[in-house]
């Protein structure tokens, strides 16, 4: 799954200005009271103090802009946290330090190496308000993280929900169940040995359905059985007419979202025309960390319109548990979906 990440906690080039003049204001009526004694003293400190409010302000937020990006919360909190206190007080102690190299210069024309020992007093005051400053961003950016991360398990939470329902409402469909019984009836006459062997399997089918639909993965192994006995279901009801080829091996550590090969089947049943005259030809095969389920294309000339819901839904839950995306690549005479394969790691 991917990491989640906060939005930076930026502010605007205006933002930037008054919040370093507020606070410029705060300085020198808390630390440079001299500073109100006439007009010049006051623009001079107040300048001092700004200079040195806007190059703490706007460095800090983008050294935290910069580690956010790189380091995430909900991987790596410990380390995300002594990374940005650590950047934060050495980039406060180099600023601090050459800015007022800078103003003691400017406004007092005192040499660097005369203002040294001045800078160093004043600098625990300067690393203070940085580590103070640095368990805000702290702070904001893990609730932020956190609440980020709520919202989406939430979000994902509903979708699975709506995704099993659709799938169980697609296996357990009237169209589905009609047909069955409708075959079913006919062995019973004809061939009570398939009738049985017919009944075991429909009865495998909707076991996997109810067993799988609290499940947000499933491992490949017990979807490929799944597809076994859905297969013969739809061979014993079309006979030649319906070819399907499943050539996969699984692994152990392989895994797939629930009934994701037996909806692609049934998509390809579905839209085109399976008869003596044009056979339809279904291949299941794994190619490389992929499946891909592939039918040559002879679409109905009469049948329901497709909303793609089911597709639309597999897609989305494979976007949580991996970064491929669902290809689907046709022609004029082939049409196919490739899904990728999960990992257990990925779960």
């Amino acid at each position: 799954m991917m990491p989640l990440e906060t939005k930076n906690i930026k502010g605007s080039p205006v933002g930037y200005v008054l919040g370093s003049a507020i606070l410029s204001l705060f300085l020198l009526m808390t630390l440079m009271r001299g500073a109100f004694a006439d007009w010049k003293t006051f623009a001079s400190g107040f300048l001092w103090a700004f200079s040195i409010s806007i190059t703490q302000w706007v460095g800090l937020d983008i050294i935290y802009g910069w580690i956010d990006r790189r380091i995430s919360w909900i991987e790596t909190p410990v380390k995300k946290v002594f990374v940005q206190i650590f950047s934060f007080l050495m980039y406060s102690a180099t600023a601090f330090a050459v800015v007022q190299f800078a103003n003691y210069y400017i406004w007092m024309d005192v040499l660097p190496e005369k203002s040294w020992g001045w800078i160093l007093k004043s600098l625990p005051y300067t690393l203070l308000i940085s580590f103070i400053i640095s368990l805000m961003f702290t702070a904001i950016g893990f609730f932020k993280a956190w609440k980020n991360a709520f919202v989406r398990a939430e979000k994902l939470k509903v979708e699975m929900m709506a995704y099993k329902y659709e799938s169980l409402r697609n296996q357990i469909n009237p169209h589905f169940l009609f047909n069955s019984l409708n075959v079913l009836s006919d062995l019973v006459y004809d061939d009570q040995a398939m009738a049985v062997k017919f009944i075991r399997q429909l009865s495998d089918l909707f076991r996997y359905v109810l067993d799988s639909r609290d499940k947000e993965l499933v491992p490949l192994k017990d979807e490929l059985e799944f597809i076994r006995s859905f297969t013969f279901l739809l061979k014993t009801r079309f006979e030649d007419k319906l070819k399907i080829d499943v050539d996969v091996q699984a692994n152990p550590d392989e895994y797939i979202v629930p009934m994701t090969l037996q909806l692609l089947i049934e998509n390809a049943v579905k839209h085109n025309e399976v008869s003596e005259a044009f056979p339809l030809r279904i291949s299941v095969r794994k190619v490389n960390d992929c499946l891909e389920v592939e039918n040559n294309l002879q679409p109905k000339s009469v049948g329901d319109d497709s909303k793609k819901t089911g597709l639309r839904n597999i897609t989305q839950q494979f976007a949580f548990f991996s970064e491929k995306p669902i290809k689907i690549i046709t022609s004029d005479e082939r049409y196919m979906v490739r899904v990728p394969i999960l990992k257990s790691l990925e779960k």
